[in-house]
């Protein structure tokens, strides 16, 4: 079980060498990568989004693309199209910058609807199809979009069908003034320090092993009820018009295995589900008119409904690794 915690490790090593802070943005980037999932990262400009996604690529060594999303995109900006070459007579395939394996929708909210429905297909099948041909996307296939929260005129905010097809909803902070003064001494000793300083520590086929391995990983029947209840929990609160979807419940668990195997563990905890809750299930949450008046925010609701829901004992857990569950 040391694969996905070795990678995770060579990957936050390698990229601090350049990013300072954000390490809990690695592992779930980590996450995302080993469970099959995608991240929508927000934060104010100058925070480092882009860069963050950046490091990662180059410290797994994958294929790397960035799309600037603005209003005036289409579609086939994004997938590709055909396109008639004179020197030869006939029309040839230009693939899009989504033919990559992590792919970085910058601002995708200043898209159209109609181009962010481009990423949807790719995100939830893994293949894009243009004029009738479908055509399968690269493995590994990440996409980390990012949106700024700040200026809001002319953009268009994505809808709970696209919001839910993210694993995680991920904020970028301000770094603290310790972490703050950290970067400028780093970058004023090295102007010459950026994201192509990261050399790749992950060697082919490492990430198809991990991502095996945390499929291995167990999960006892408490924890599966323990889940749920959580999500029923969504689903009931006075807050929530739209609770968490099936969707929801599959990713979190998923992620739970990932956490679990980066933490070196063959078995999933309560704490795991925790941990992970807020990051997997804000982002899906519709809100009540009443949570607006009174100001409650999907991660509010969140927190509540943890404090709500007992998490089962751990020595209940722990002996379901000794006997075999038995099918409901």
């Amino acid at each position: 079980m040391a694969a996905p915690q070795e990678l995770y490790a060579a990957i936050r090593d390698e990229a601090s060498s350049v990013l300072i802070g954000n390490e809990d943005i690695v592992e779930r980037l980590t996450i995302s990568l080993l469970t099959d999932g995608h991240v929508l990262l927000e934060g104010i400009p100058g925070v480092a989004k882009t860069t963050i996604a950046n490091l990662f690529a180059r410290a797994l060594g994958l294929d790397f693309q960035r799309i600037q999303m603005t209003p005036d995109l289409l579609p086939a900006d994004v997938t590709g199209t055909n396109v008639y070459r004179e020197n030869i007579g006939e029309f040839q395939l230009q693939r899009g910058p989504i033919f990559g394996n992590v792919i970085v929708a910058d601002e995708v909210n200043r898209a159209t609807p109609k181009t962010q429905s481009a990423l949807l297909e790719a995100m939830q099948e893994r293949q894009v199809t243009i004029e009738g041909k479908t055509l399968s996307l690269p493995e590994p296939f990440l996409v980390i979009a990012t949106q700024n929260p700040i200026e809001m005129d002319g953009t268009f905010g994505l809808p709970e069908a696209q919001r839910d097809r993210f694993q995680f909803k991920l904020t970028v902070d301000l770094p603290d003034r310790d972490e703050e003064a950290a970067i400028l001494d780093r970058f004023t000793n090295d102007p010459s320090l950026t994201s192509a300083s990261i050399d790749s520590v992950v060697e082919s086929g490492d990430v198809e092993e991990a991502k095996a391995t945390v499929t291995e990983v167990h999960i006892a029947q408490p924890v599966r009820s323990y889940l749920l209840d959580i999500i029923e929990s969504t689903r009931e609160n006075e807050y929530v018009e739209h609770g968490a979807s099936p969707r929801a419940g599959i990713a979190t668990l998923r992620a739970a295995q990932a956490h679990a195997s980066i933490d070196g563990r063959e078995y999933v905890v309560p704490d795991d589900i925790k941990q992970l809750a807020a990051d997997a299930l804000s982002h899906r949450l519709v809100l009540s008119t009443n949570a607006e008046l009174s100001n409650v925010t999907p991660r509010e609701v969140i927190e509540e409904v943890l404090d709500s829901v007992a998490a089962p004992d751990a020595d209940d857990v722990l002996d379901t690794l000794d006997a075999p569950e038995v099918e409901a």
